[in-house]
Parts: structure tokens; C-alpha cells; sequence
């Protein structure tokens, strides 16, 4: 380039997207451009040029070779914008020339249509001139272009009437708002001919990326290009698998001040294949590892074991605290096994699967049984009828009697929780004047569902049932929330559970069959290191402790301490600074320290208060920042399923990456903050696993066909899936833990085990 060319900076007036591609130079009073990619320069033809250059599209322009792709397509879309504006302006400047041709058109004239909702676009008024850019519909109460330029007059439009202007502009507030619904059904109605085209799942519509989809479409305008197929699987794919490797990166960089636990997911394809998957979890997020086809080996605890060993290898020793399996023999020997290999880590079972088949077992029990078959007998009369379910849903002003769930057990609890919450409105609709003169109040069945609701001692039963099960569904979504860690909350959670059954049932012969149950379920977990731990590094849980409890508890710390820090030298400096924390000396005395423990989460308040103890410090945030049970999620089994098929190299490496990506997308999704919670259709197919025996007729076609019309029923408004928890779980812990026989009756238990 010539000496005298002059670069100029291009300023945030030049709104063109092209302008972020190529640089300007002044070459004396003449503007030149050059295309930043292939610097090729021109001496005419403005930023259009450019924009048909590196869009390669044929014109007064050469295509340029090294344009990237999505730039291409930017440019591209941006020309097919550009051209369709011209037509949109063009057409209206045709439609206002041949209305300004019909003189006879008066505002009285105009006023005498009395503004109804069928006028056409002639009720507007006209001004004597209009600039062609500028749209005409666009602000008519502010105003209209005068006849010198640009300025805008404010105020009304005096025509041949003063009201014809009022009277046009509700006229056309009712044009654009019929207008913009009849768009919106346009594009509503195009997306489900893709959704149901292609068989994506309908609840598709959830994803956090759908909305911005659409709004990044909308931005370009009419005439947008979507990817081609080559597109998504070659530039498109490659720049989320960057994306996602970047916002994987971002929590492995925490893994050295917070550790992590790995997972171990096992699933099944339902052809005879079984998968497993490790994820990392630390506070910043979870992330998908890899998965292995363990079909060949199922039975085979030496081949699981080095799959566990290889994934501690690759996320680094020093970062790992526990590895979190299934409770199943072969894990257990696996998962032992590794622990003998690494003296420093914890093999810990799911405490979500412990709950779990600790509320199937309660669901099993003689008393427990009948009301939920009672339940279920009411909740499948509603929901195989479309004028009771409708009917039901106007009394309780759209919230849904099931309650979804992240497991089947904990689905039935949580709707006769939902149930006792809308005791009132079922009874009101069962009670009406609309139920006593419909035909179903008349049915044998609608004789039982009046009884059962209107029964007290139906009501009282599932009352108590709901007060004993209650602290063990929120420990349930304390274990798989992504919101707080759980390591610190599990033990209090389950002393709860136990404290609250206790109270309910007074009689000890009868808390004792639960108490049983849990213990039985939580026998791999009842003396683990790290839950106590947990327990004990919370300051609002620790110094509420009484009595010889702080014995107990301290002597799992210390198994937990000799396990997490070989090093004996760093082991003593933490036995000592351990008294400053029981004797509440230095800062963990402070006024500000001691309120905090209520209001701070424990590894924000150890980060603000624990500078005086620095070792101890950073074991209670590395414990603390652990999470206590496995992911509950949704995957796509057709890819995972595919990675692990015989194919050609490159091709599955690309599968790799897709199922890769696809993972770690749904994974940060779960992080706080960014999935949104979505009312849900309790009879959706996608939901039928759980909710079977609410919604399904014991018998095919038990009901007559004219009640199947699922086209007349009223949507859903009020039944969401609980994905996390409720903000309330942690506060609803409490403190204070003087119940001695909670504690004695765990190590009891754990006495006879040993025996």
C-alpha cells in the first residue's frame, strides 16, 4: 500500500455489520477500503461492495477466499435483508401514490366509517408529503414528517375533523394488534411443522437456547438463511465444541482450591447395551467426562474398577475427594477397591438413591399403601376425563393435582402433599351445584371419589403421612440440588427426618418401623466421614451441638482428616487450629461471625472467618464444596448409543464431540440462574413413567371414547417440576440437635453390623 494512504477509524455511526470486516483509508480526498481477510482494496462502490465481496455474491465484486464461514452467511443475510427493505419501501410508496390520487377521500368521510375493527389501511390519515424512509405506520400519535425534511411535528394531525385522528389511531392499535397475532400464529405454526417434521420432542421448547433462536432469527429480517446441513455438522459444530471446552476449562480451574467428586452414572439403552458415564461436579458446575460401553463386562468388578481408576487419573488425584456410584455389589467391591488405591479419596454411594428407596419402602407399608391407592384412584378418575379434569382445574384456578418429581416415589409423595394443599378447592367442586347436575357425579366411580373426599379420616391420614414424609423429600432435593452444595446440609437433613417422625408417631413401636427402614437404606452411609464432616464444619449446625454428640461427630472428622491430608505435619496444624473453632477464639468469636452463621452459606462464611486458621480453612471449603448425590437428567440416548457403535474413525470422533457438547450444554443449563423452570402437563408422555398409576385406566378403554377429546381440555397453569430446591429447604434444617436418641440409634445399628 502506498505511503500516503491514512488509515481512518471507523466510528459507531457506520451501523453496516459489513464495516466490522474491512479497514477505511483516506488516500487525499478520495476513500478506499480494504477487506480484512484477503486485503484486497477498493477504490469505489462504498461498503456495498464489500458486503457483496465477502458474501461471494456476484456483482461489481471479486468473491473473497478467506472470509469464514458464519461472516459469509452474515453478509449474506444482510443483503437479502437489505434488498427485501427496498421492495417493503417501494410498495408502500406505491400504495400511498395511488391513495393520494383519490381526492374525494375526506376525514368526514373517514369518520363516518366509525372506526370499526374491519377498517382497512385507508382509515389512516395522510399526510400532504411522506419521506420514503421513513414508516409511515410507525408513530402516528407523535406526529408525521413535514414537508421540510426530517422534523417531526408533535401533536395531533389536523385534518378535515379533530377527531379523525383519534379515531385512526385506535383503528390502527387494533390493525397491529390483530396483525401481530396473525404473525405470531404464522411462526408458531412454522415451528411446529419443524418440530413435528423432523420428531424433535415438544418439550424441546424448554431449552434456554430456544427463545434466543428465535430472537436471533427475527433480528435479520425477512429473507434469513438458515445453516445447511453441512454447516451444522462441520464451522457450527466446531465453534460450540470451543465454546463448551472454554466453559469447562472455567471449572477445572476450581478444582485445585474447592475439589471435586466424581459420578458414575449407569443407564441402560433398552437393547441389551448398559453405559456408563463420569461427570465432575464442583461448585462452579458439573461437567460430562466421558462415557464406556460396559456391555461386555457387566458382571466384571475389575474392568469397572479400572474405568474408576482412569477417571481419577485424568481429573487428577489432588483435585479428588470421593467418587459417588450406585449402592450395587459390583460398585461397592469396585469402588472399595479404589479407595485401598487411593488411601485420599472416599467411595461414596448416592444418597439421592438412598431416599429414594427409602420412600418406596414407606410407600410399601399396609398403612401407607391404601391412602396412596385411594389417592391414585381419585387422580385417574380426574385425568382420563376431560370434562372433570377441566372442571377440576377451574376450582383450583389452573394448579394441577400430580406434582412431577425427579423419581416415582417422590412423585407420589409430592402429590398428596398437593393434594392436602387443595383439599378444600376438590372438596368445593365435588360439593357444587356443576358436579351434582353433571352426568360422571351419577357414576359408581364419582360415588367413590365423593366419598374419599369428603371423608376427614381420608384427609387426617394423609395429613400425618405428609408431615412424616415431608423432611425426607426435602433432604431429597437438598442431595441433587445444584444450587448449594449438599455436603454440609445431608447429616442435619437426615436427623430431621428422623426427629420429625419421632414426634409425629410418639409411640416408639411405631417410629421405630420407619426409623428401621432408613437406617437399612442409609446402612453403607451411616458412619461416613465426610457427611459428619459436613456437619461439623457448619458453624450453625456445629455450635448447636450438645453434650457428648460433639464426641461422636469429632471422632468421624478426625477418620476424614487422616484420609483428605497424608502429610503429618499439615495433620497437626489442623488438630490445632481445630481449637480455635470448638473455643470460639479469634474471629470465629466475632459478633459478626456468630450472626453470620445463619446468613452465610458454611464456605462463605469459612472464606470470611477462617483466615486465623488457615489449614483448617482450606479442608472445611474443599469438604464443604461437595455435593452428596448423582445427577438427574435427561440425554440423548440415540447419540450416546451411536458413539459407541463400529463406524468410520473421523466420523465417531465427531460424535464424540456432539454428545460431548450436547452434554456439557444440558449440564450448564442446571447451573443456578440459568434454567428456567416450565409448567408441565402431568399426562405428557415424557412424564408418563412416574405418574403411570395417577393418570392411566387400570384397564384399556375403561372409559367411553367422547371423553378422550384431549383437544377440549384447559392447558395447565400451576404444576411445575421441582428440578432444584426450594429456597427454604436449607432454612427449614433449623438447628439445635439434643435428641440423643437419633444419634445412639445410628450407632447402635451400626454395633449389630458389626457383629
Amino acid at each position: 500500500m502506498a505511503s500516503d494512504m491514512e488509515l481512518v477509524v471507523v466510528t459507531s455511526q457506520k451501523h453496516d455489520p459489513a464495516w466490522k470486516h474491512c479497514q477505511m483509508f483516506k488516500n487525499g480526498d478520495r476513500v478506499q477500503l480494504k477487506c480484512i481477510y484477503c486485503g484486497k482494496i477498493f477504490k469505489g462502490g462504498g461498503i456495498h461492495r464489500i458486503k457483496e465481496h465477502l458474501a461471494g455474491q456476484k456483482g461489481n465484486a471479486a468473491t473473497c477466499l478467506r472470509v469464514q464461514p458464519d461472516v459469509r452467511l452474515q453478509m449474506l443475510e444482510s443483503l437479502n435483508g437489505v434488498a427485501a427493505k427496498k421492495r417493503k419501501k417501494q410498495k408502500l410508496a406505491d400504495g400511498i401514490s395511488g391513495y393520494d390520487n383519490n381526492p374525494s377521500t375526506s376525514g368526514t368521510e373517514l369518520l363516518n366509517n366509525n372506526c370499526g375493527l374491519n377498517t382497512e389501511m385507508d382509515l389512516l390519515p395522510v399526510p400532504d408529503m411522506i419521506e420514503h424512509n421513513v414508516d409511515v405506520y410507525g408513530n402516528i400519535e407523535d406526529g408525521v414528517s413535514s414537508k421540510t425534511g426530517g422534523r417531526k411535528k408533535k401533536g395531533r394531525v389536523r385534518k378535515s375533523g379533530s377527531d379523525v385522528v383519534n379515531c385512526n389511531a385506535i383503528s390502527l392499535t387494533s390493525f397491529q394488534a390483530t396483525n401481530s397475532k396473525k404473525v405470531s400464529n404464522t411462526v408458531h405454526m412454522a415451528i411446529g411443522r419443524f418440530f413435528f417434521d423432523v420428531g424433535l420432542p415438544m418439550e424441546a421448547a424448554n431449552s434456554v437456547y430456544f427463545q434466543p433462536m428465535i430472537d436471533a432469527i427475527a433480528s435479520h429480517g425477512p429473507g434469513a438463511v438458515g445453516p445447511s446441513y453441512h454447516d451444522l455438522r462441520s464451522w457450527i459444530m466446531k465453534n460450540l465444541v470451543h465454546e463448551t471446552k472454554n466453559d469447562v476449562d472455567k471449572c477445572v480451574e476450581t478444582w485445585g482450591r474447592t475439589g471435586c467428586s466424581i459420578l458414575v452414572n449407569e443407564w441402560n439403552s433398552g437393547k441389551g447395551k448398559t453405559f456408563v458415564n463420569f461427570l465432575v461436579y464442583c461448585p462452579e458446575g458439573t461437567i460430562f467426562l466421558r462415557s464406556a460401553d460396559i456391555s461386555h463386562a457387566i458382571d466384571s468388578t475389575d474392568h469397572l474398577y479400572e474405568l474408576l481408576r482412569e477417571t481419577v487419573e485424568e481429573v487428577g488425584l489432588r483435585n479428588v475427594l470421593q467418587v459417588i456410584t450406585s449402592s450395587e455389589d459390583r460398585y461397592v467391591i469396585a469402588g472399595k477397591r479404589l479407595s485401598d488405591t487411593y488411601p485420599t479419596i472416599f467411595w461414596t454411594p448416592c444418597a439421592g438413591n438412598c431416599v429414594n428407596l427409602i420412600l418406596e419402602d414407606i410407600g410399601e407399608l399396609p398403612k401407607v399403601k391404601v391412602i396412596l391407592d385411594q389417592a391414585k384412584s381419585i387422580s385417574r378418575y380426574i385425568y382420563t376425563n376431560k370434562d372433570v379434569l377441566n372442571m377440576m382445574r377451574r376450582y383450583t384456578f389452573g394448579v394441577d393435582l400430580l406434582d412431577l418429581g425427579i423419581s416415582k416415589p417422590y412423585t407420589d409423595f409430592l402429590t398428596l402433599k398437593r393434594m392436602v394443599n387443595i383439599k378444600h378447592n376438590l372438596q368445593s367442586m365435588v360439593t357444587s351445584e356443576e358436579w351434582m347436575e353433571s352426568p360422571y357425579s351419577k357414576q359408581a366411580e364419582g360415588f367413590a371419589i365423593l366419598d374419599y373426599i369428603s371423608n376427614q379420616s381420608f384427609w387426617s391420614t394423609c395429613a400425618s403421612i405428609t408431615r412424616i414424609i415431608d423432611p425426607l423429600l426435602r433432604l431429597l432435593r437438598i442431595v441433587v440440588s445444584e444450587k448449594k452444595p449438599a455436603m454440609g446440609f445431608i447429616y442435619a437433613g437426615l436427623y430431621r427426618a428422623k426427629e420429625t417422625i419421632k414426634k409425629e408417631l410418639d409411640m416408639k413401636e411405631e417410629y421405630l418401623i420407619y426409623w428401621n427402614i432408613i437406617d437399612r437404606r442409609w446402612e453403607q452411609l451411616q458412619r461416613h466421614p465426610l457427611h459428619a464432616a459436613g456437619f461439623y464444619f457448619n458453624p450453625k449446625f456445629f455450635y448447636s451441638l450438645e453434650g457428648d454428640a460433639h464426641l461422636y461427630i469429632r471422632s468421624l472428622v478426625y477418620d476424614c482428616i487422616e484420609k483428605l491430608v497424608p502429610d503429618p505435619i499439615t495433620q497437626d496444624k489442623i488438630m490445632k487450629e481445630t481449637a480455635f473453632y470448638h473455643n470460639v477464639v479469634g474471629d470465629f468469636g466475632r459478633k459478626m461471625a456468630v450472626r453470620a452463621r445463619d446468613t452465610l452459606l458454611p464456605t462463605e462464611w469459612w472464606l470470611t472467618y477462617g483466615g486465623g486458621c488457615p489449614n483448617l480453612a482450606r479442608l472445611a471449603i474443599r469438604i464443604l464444596s461437595q455435593t452428596c448425590g448423582l445427577i438427574h437428567h435427561k440425554l440423548n440416548r440415540v447419540f450416546l448409543e451411536q458413539m459407541h457403535e463400529r463406524k468410520n474413525r473421523l466420523e465417531n470422533q465427531r460424535l464424540v464431540d456432539l454428545v460431548y457438547t450436547q452434554y456439557n450444554m444440558f449440564l450448564k443449563q442446571m447451573v443456578p440462574g440459568n434454567k428456567k423452570q416450565e409448567t408441565v402437563d402431568p399426562i405428557a408422555i415424557e412424564n408418563i413413567d412416574f405418574v403411570e398409576d395417577w393418570v392411566m385406566e387400570k384397564e384399556l378403554g375403561a372409559e367411553g371414547s367422547g371423553n378422550a377429546d384431549w383437544m377440549a381440555v384447559d392447558l395447565p397453569l400451576g404444576n411445575v417440576m421441582l428440578l432444584g430446591q426450594p429456597p427454604d429447604d436449607i432454612e427449614a434444617l433449623g438447628a439445635g440437635f439434643d435428641d440423643y436418641e437419633i444419634f445412639d440409634g445410628v450407632k447402635d445399628s451400626e454395633d449389630k453390623n458389626l457383629r
